[in-house]
């Protein structure tokens, strides 16, 4: 909706004839007076400090990251002028109106799920999340499919303790990006003798995964050269190891740790959990997509291959990335899931193991975070308590991992943090992935439950069991900038 300018270009009346400018009085910046607003007009309140349509949304648009505000607002309930009240602005990256993309259960950063560039659902990846997934009707939804890698999540919002959580990333784009001067840095960092390291981390660390992408494609093209077999040549040991992790997309580099975690005798069973339990859907499509094109094998078949018995089922479930993450949250059937649940478990001797994974793999995570707390009402225990009185071994730990993403993304990720690092030794692949992994996505919100259950900083841990160049990368990588 637009106004004709008043009076001449300007926005002020032209001089009249016959009436000269009267002496005493400063010359005229014109009439009327610069408006705050254009007058309410039939069935549209007056907005506050907005004189045109189309400007940015003054809200910051704080609970629906990723999608657009309504260029005109509507009445009020009943009638009621005024609109909606003014809401504080949300955090965001410099320069930018919208906050940083979240992650769930995604997002790569983006994955809703971050979490990643933005991610949402089972993490990231954005929901990147517990933490991720709000109760129905909270949000425009999750799209359909999940949030991708680079898929920006709503932020989420709970009953109870999390409520209104919204998850950001310690590492963010910087506004000033400039993918050729940046490849001419890195170049210089690395040619004649030595190498700049401090030069790679300032700039690999203050640069988004996207971002980073751009620069390994400019330096190709610049050099003729590949940069990360440059980089490769250039460093050694875990610094290496985390700068190479940087450089990978959000979807190849957890493809290449799904197969490391199967390659050669034996498997890492908690690397396969850790993914599986935490991707969106579209993630985990994506991951697939690119592990059929890095290895030229298909990952359910190497899932299947690699694992067996009931656990077995439950990866091979949850690879499918078919989780009906949009279905509306119906707690007449979270009633009878609960029941059904009791029934498989607590109830019988012994376990139906097929209705656990029925449910808690197929149902969304705003579905099962119902199923749990009516649960609790049947069974007078929490669904992890009975999970471990009824399973045990690697079955245990996958269902305890849905059960606590479900309830805490950001548990979960602040937990497999601490066990990377307590005791005697540090478990640096653990480690480094779920940094690289969540650094983008809802590090900020990880690092605050890690204070919460550890009483002290994560950063405090990373100093005490790194050291060199490869504890420099992962704290700025865990401070951000």
């Amino acid at each position: 909706m637009s106004y004709p300018p008043y009076g001449a270009p300007g926005g002020a009346y032209p001089p009249q004839p016959g009436y000269p400018q009267q002496p005493g009085y400063p010359p005229q910046q014109g009439y009327p007076p610069p408006q705050q607003g254009y007058p309410p007009q039939p069935g549209y309140p007056a907005q506050p400090g907005f004189g045109q349509m189309g400007m940015p949304d003054p809200y910051g648009n704080p609970h629906n990251i990723g999608f657009q505000q309504p260029q005109q607002y509507p009445q009020s309930s009943g009638g009621m002028p005024g609109g909606y009240p003014p809401q504080p602005a949300g955090p965001g990256y410099p320069g930018y109106s919208y906050p940083p993309a979240v992650g769930g259960a995604g997002s790569y950063p983006p994955v809703a799920g971050g979490d990643y560039p933005p991610g949402g659902g089972g993490g990231a990846y954005p929901p990147a999340g517990g933490g991720t997934y709000p109760p129905a009707g909270s949000y425009q939804g999750i799209p359909p499919g999940g949030a991708s890698y680079s898929t920006p999540v709503p932020a989420a919002s709970y009953p109870g303790t999390y409520n209104q959580i919204k998850e950001s990333g310690t590492v963010r784009p910087t506004p000033t990006f400039n993918a050729e001067e940046d490849a001419k840095i890195l170049r210089k960092a690395m040619k004649g003798l030595g190498t700049d390291e401090k030069a790679i981390i300032d700039l690999l660390t203050a640069r988004s995964n996207a971002q980073r992408q751009d620069i390994k494609n400019r330096f190709k093209t610049m050099y003729g050269k590949d940069l990360i077999k440059d980089l490769k040549s250039e460093l050694s040991g875990h610094f290496e190891q985390v700068i190479v992790a940087m450089m990978a997309t959000a979807a190849d580099y957890d493809a290449e740790q799904l197969r490391e975690a199967m390659r050669g005798a034996g498997t890492n069973e908690s690397t396969l959990i850790e993914i599986l339990c935490t991707r969106t859907n579209r993630q985990l499509q994506e991951v697939k997509s690119a592990y059929k094109l890095k290895f030229s094998r298909d990952l359910e078949k190497d899932l299947a291959s690699e694992t067996s018995g009931h656990f077995k089922r439950l990866v091979v479930s949850l690879s499918t990335g078919n989780r009906m993450e949009n279905q509306a949250v119906d707690i007449e059937k979270a009633k009878r899931d609960a029941m059904e649940l009791y029934q498989a478990g607590e109830r019988v001797l012994g376990t139906d193991e097929s209705k656990f994974n029925q449910i808690l793999c197929s149902q969304s995570f705003d579905q099962l975070r119902l199923v749990f707390q009516e649960y609790r009402k049947i069974a007078s225990r929490g669904i992890d308590e009975s999970i471990r009185r009824e399973m045990s071994g690697n079955l245990e730990q996958g269902m305890l991992a849905i059960a606590t993403v479900v309830e805490s993304k950001h548990r979960f990720f602040a937990e497999k943090l601490y066990n990377s690092m307590k005791g005697a030794g540090t478990k640096d692949d653990a480690l480094v992935r779920v940094i690289i992994s969540r650094c983008e996505v809802d590090m900020v919100q990880i690092k605050q439950e890690f204070q919460r259950l550890y009483g002290r900083p994560l950063e405090s841990f990373i100093e005490s069991d790194t050291s060199g160049d490869y504890k420099k990368v992962l704290l700025a990588l865990v401070r951000g900038f």
